[in-house]
């Protein structure tokens, strides 16, 4: 198909040539031009080398609709060249403001660059397919300041927010929070599943002043276990422990399903030599054997680098010897060592870092 392209000519008269197709009269105005039609003027117009670059990361479908519609094309005058380049370059500059800013962000900078109509219609096109997160509009804002909006709402409303959010600004806010609120906001990160599009834009007018004509129509999944444990691993480490341990007292078996998932068994990679010098002491040969079984090479390095030669050498005879091992015994021996290692945190006799502020201190 590629070759089919690479047929083509820079002007716009040589397309309908092609296979002998129908040649398709290029309507006037831009306005009244097909998505194809659009797609296929602005190939023919980047000329055959790069035209066959481009259809190199397109689908087989796609190629073949393109190269008929190409060879479809009647005469191209250069306003309709231009019309079309104008808003490649338009669509492409809102793209590049919204991934940067949000759409607010790039309303503003379009408004500034084409006007205020041709910025609503700019964005319209570029996000009639789009599905937009909610909450969007919030990106650039600095969390300190959205603190203080938002301290004074429901447990639930903050939750919500927060669910959306990078994990990085989330963390922020929720150490800041009041400590009386922070493991009932963690509580129901977790909990939450599913949030109706009503529910989100009740929550997006609060802090926007206005409903968001872009959220997707969809039911959003947000927020879960799992968000909560991102969250949870960026703040520090005084309000990980305050919220965790309100949680055990809440609700336990939340609290043990967080604990799991904040330390896997690859993180053993984050422990210091000595830490885990300290861990190998307190764990069993055969199921440190089972737990390196699929690894990846960085934590078996990291462990053999922490043993005797001697007693390397026989850890790796014993994996060798041991054959195939089933995946819920090798899951089960990795828990057993991410317990143990929990135990040594939590007594203080070892310290994982996790990221930032976690410096030590000699």
């Amino acid at each position: 198909m590629a070759q089919q392209a690479q047929a083509k000519g820079k002007g716009g008269g040589g397309a309908a040539a092609a296979g002998g197709a129908p040649a398709k009269k290029v309507p006037k105005s831009i306005k009244d031009m097909s998505g194809r039609t659009k797609a296929a003027i602005f190939l023919v117009t980047l000329g055959s080398e790069i035209s066959a670059e481009i259809f190199k990361h397109l689908r087989e479908d796609e190629i073949e609709t393109l190269t008929f519609e190409i060879a479809r094309l009647d005469t191209i005058e250069s306003e309709q060249k231009d019309a079309v380049l104008t808003e490649f370059q338009e669509l492409m500059m809102a793209a590049e403001f919204i991934s940067s800013g949000g759409i607010d962000y790039a309303r503003e900078l379009l408004e500034k660059a084409l006007g205020s109509q041709k910025a609503i219609d700019v964005i319209n096109r570029l996000t009639s397919s789009l599905q937009v997160r909610p909450f969007d509009f919030i990106r650039r804002t600095d969390p300190a300041h959205l603190l203080n909006f938002i301290q004074t709402e429901h447990p639930q409303t903050i939750a919500l927010i927060l669910a959306y959010l990078e994990p990085g600004k989330a963390a922020y806010i929720l150490q800041k929070l009041p400590h009386d609120i922070q493991s009932d906001i963690a509580k129901r990160i977790a909990a939450m599943d599913r949030t109706s599009p009503e529910t989100l834009r009740e929550v997006e007018r609060v802090l926007e002043k206005k409903l968001s004509t872009l959220s997707s129509e969809d039911f959003t999944a947000a927020g879960g276990v799992d968000s909560i444990v991102e969250i949870l691993n960026l703040v520090d480490r005084t309000s990980e422990k305050g919220i965790i341990e309100a949680l055990e007292e809440d609700s336990p078996e939340l609290a043990e399903e967080i604990k799991k998932k904040m330390f896997v068994f690859e993180d053993i990679v984050l422990l210091d030599d000595r830490s885990i010098q300290k861990v190998l002491r307190e764990v069993d040969g055969q199921e440190l054997a089972k737990a390196l079984k699929g690894v990846d090479n960085e934590v078996c390095e990291k462990i053999f680098k922490n043993m005797s030669k001697r007693a390397a050498t026989m850890l790796k005879e014993d994996m060798e010897y041991m054959g195939p091992v089933r995946l819920k015994d090798v899951e089960e021996a990795q828990q057993k060592i991410v317990s143990i290692i929990r135990h040594l945190e939590e007594s203080g006799e070892i310290i994982i870092s996790r990221g930032e502020g976690d410096e030590l201190v000699q």
